[in-house]
């Protein structure tokens, strides 16, 4: 049986810990909600338990259409267990509807839908608060290759597809998301790090209400519910 054993990172919403297979990774999710890269934070029960459920639903569903993922199993309520790899230190946002920092920036009307989906990469670093850095940016300062890149933003538009069509199935809009993608020992770029409502933003096509992590952030109420209701519909399209 696979053995967990030092804890290699503490994160904001999960903690990743070495396994007694060189190759495989032990990932706990936390009951943790933060905003502001980690300036708000509150523990909320239930929540990572949420989170994971969504995650292997939406991983197994990524890997059911060909793409690459670092996901290999959910042993229980708390863990996931992924490939280790060495992640690119980028978020890479896709944007199907205006909304959030876009839409105040360009004030744009909310949820305008963009066409084609729009493309960000944010350099990963609480301490520069996660900046902006256009391809010209990254490449510059060696964050990613540019074949890295062309292949990030393919594997996305391969990701937003899929998510669209999981969610459009069950009658939730697909705003946006934020991916992260890293390296496997064999070269392989792959998929990481999670896909819950914490990294997107989900609204309910027939209410128009908040189904992700805007809820905690603007203070519409209980978190859990929210989530529960994500998990509820994959579930019953996908008849767990």
């Amino acid at each position: 049986m696979l053995k967990k054993t030092e804890l290699l990172y503490s994160g904001k919403a999960k903690d990743v810990f070495a396994t007694d297979d060189p190759a495989v990774l032990w990932v706990t999710y936390k009951d943790q909600a933060t905003a502001l890269n980690g300036k708000k934070k509150v523990q909320i029960s239930g929540k990572g338990a949420l989170n994971l459920q969504i995650s292997t639903l939406l991983f197994k569903a990524v890997a059911a259409a060909g793409i690459p993922t670092h996901y290999l199993s959910t042993p229980d309520q708390q863990t996931m267990l992924c490939q280790r790899c060495e992640m690119v230190p980028l978020e890479a946002v896709v944007r199907n509807f205006a909304s959030g920092s876009f839409q105040r920036k360009f004030q744009t009307e909310p949820l305008l839908p963009l066409q084609p989906a729009v493309h960000e990469c944010y350099y990963k670093s609480d301490a520069l608060d996660d900046p902006f850095a256009n391809d010209e940016q990254i490449i510059a300062l060696g964050w990613a290759k540019p074949a890295t890149l062309e292949a990030i933003h393919a594997l996305s538009d391969q990701v937003n597809l899929v998510l669209q069509a999981q969610f459009s199935a069950v009658g939730i809009k697909l705003v946006d998301f934020k991916l992260e993608f890293g390296w496997l020992a064999d070269g392989t770029l792959v998929l990481a790090d999670e896909l819950s409502p914490d990294n997107m933003r989900l609204v309910d096509e027939a209410t128009g209400e908040s189904l992700d992590k805007d809820v905690f952030r603007k203070e519409q109420g209980p978190l859990t519910p929210v989530y529960q209701t994500v998990l509820d519909r994959l579930r019953g399209a996908a008849h767990v």
